[in-house]
């Protein structure tokens, strides 16, 4: 590139930085035909951003020569602001996760956050670190940012509101309880000991649990309160030691809000079924004569019709396989019509599979109720009588025989009631909450949704960015 076409860029790039909000959120570097090169937090976006693009820095000595290479390489920067710090850097997480930038190499694993998980459906609900919670009979907060502070901040909470985090079981009807020895924590009076009955079950989910869970909920006034006057009475005996434990225990404290929440902040994978059983379940279900392996999700996205978004989603042997991620931005469809979205996507999806060019899943999975499914059988139907070939010895491009008519199972999945439907007419089919098939067909329609909604809003960001005067 020569000097000019360089300088040209770079002032192209400070003038569109010059337009970013300043509050918190994620962005975006991207190279040639759009390609993202990096994706990065910030507490203030346009700072950060224009951190590296200032004429006097040098980011090679700053930031590394790979940075200083990735940044030679940028032609655009788009931005989606977040509600905060802690919605920054679990989106973050994901969005590196899902595109795999090539200058991102943190968060490209497989690992999760972790959450506080309270297990009451006990006698004696424990309170546990988690990243992989119990199917169901628990309570969720998280997920959490880091699971290190989390174990500090656990030990400050037992010190105060006394719960067991062992892995006895415990029950309250055991009259062996009676006769059994607490453990060091009980003694040093960090738990309230239900494992030698020194508690009853009621006063341990009232006093313990509902306290502990009531904390969480709400803005720990009283708690913080009585930490920071503890704080002041050890400064003014120039107990600094203590103090500056009770100042400690205040922080870690503070933390708890470095969280985002189960519904929010989804983890499919957290809470998927085990493949091998969900896709033996499903085999049965559609009555398909051959296994079921690559599974596709696809969901649209849409705000009053503005910047309408389709996404596809693939999963091999029950698990998901980023390579095969798809956008679309949706061309043809004005206004809101879903189901006509819904076409779209399926059409350029499977316009090459119906030539022959590309593998058809074994299970097209659309996010909706019964409207959506015939939507898709009915595009999938039409594309397949205008691709029969004329003669039966007609091939495609490749010398292989045109496959006119897929072995490709469709099925919907709406949310609420998780009815799925598989047939254009007859009774949807509702599976148990603990069904593996079922977690399956939901970590395959969420992970859709998920994708079509950052697709969505990333599109949005970018149109309001440009339309700035």
């Amino acid at each position: 590139m020569s000097v000019d076409r360089h300088n040209k860029r770079l002032e192209n790039i400070r003038r569109h930085i010059k337009a970013f909000p300043t509050g918190p959120g994620l962005y975006f570097m991207k190279g040639r035909a759009d390609r993202v090169l990096y994706i990065g937090k910030a507490k203030n976006l346009r700072s950060r951003v224009a951190g590296y693009f200032q004429q006097s820095a040098d980011l090679t000595a700053s930031r590394g020569p790979k940075i200083a290479e990735m940044v030679a390489k940028v032609r655009t920067i788009d931005f989606l602001e977040a509600d905060s710090e802690v919605d920054a850097m679990l989106q973050e997480a994901r969005l590196i996760k899902d595109i795999r930038p090539a200058y991102n190499t943190d968060m490209i694993d497989d690992k999760t956050f972790p959450y506080l998980e309270i297990t009451t459906r006990d006698d004696f609900p424990g309170v546990y670190i988690t990243r992989k919670p119990r199917p169901s009979g628990s309570r969720l907060f998280g997920p959490f940012t880091g699971a290190k502070d989390l174990r500090q901040v656990l030990v400050v909470l037992q010190k105060i509101f006394k719960f067991r985090t062992c892995k006895l079981s415990i029950a309250e009807d055991d009259p062996k309880r009676t006769f059994f020895r607490p453990c060091i924590l009980y003694s040093i009076k960090q738990c309230t000991a239900p494992c030698a009955a020194r508690i009853d079950k009621a006063q341990y989910k009232k006093m313990v649990i509902g306290d502990l869970v009531g904390f969480l909920r709400s803005k720990r006034s009283v708690v913080m309160r009585r930490l920071r006057k503890q704080m002041g009475e050890a400064a003014q005996g120039l107990d600094y030691e203590s103090a500056a434990i009770f100042r400690d225990r205040i922080r870690l404290i503070e933390r708890l809000d470095r969280r985002g929440t189960p519904d929010g902040n989804v983890q499919p994978e957290v809470f998927a079924a085990d493949p091998a059983r969900a896709l033996t379940q499903l085999r049965k279900i559609l009555q398909s004569t051959e296994p079921v392996r690559i599974i596709e999700g696809i969901d649209v996205a849409n705000i009053a019709g503005a910047e309408a978004v389709g996404s596809l989603v693939k999963f091999i042997d029950g698990k998901p396989f980023k390579s095969g991620y798809r956008r679309f931005k949706i061309k043809t469809v004005k206004g809101i019509d879903d189901y006509a979205m819904i076409a779209e996507v399926v059409r350029r999806r499977y316009k090459y599979a119906m030539q022959g060019r590309e593998i058809w899943p074994d299970l097209i999975l659309i996010d909706g109720g019964l409207g959506h499914l015939r939507t898709a059988q009915r595009a999938l139907k039409d594309m397949i009588a205008a691709n029969q070939p004329k003669h039966k010895t007609e091939k495609n491009r490749k010398g292989k025989r045109i496959k006119a008519t897929p072995n490709t199972k469709i099925a919907s999945i709406a949310k609420k009631q998780e009815l799925i439907y598989i047939r254009p007419s007859g009774k949807p089919l509702k599976l148990p909450a603990n069904s593996p098939a079922r977690k399956l067909l939901q970590y395959v329609r969420d992970e859709a949704h998920r994708f079509a909604q950052d697709y969505h809003h990333i599109l949005r960001s970018k149109k309001m960015l440009n339309n700035k005067p």
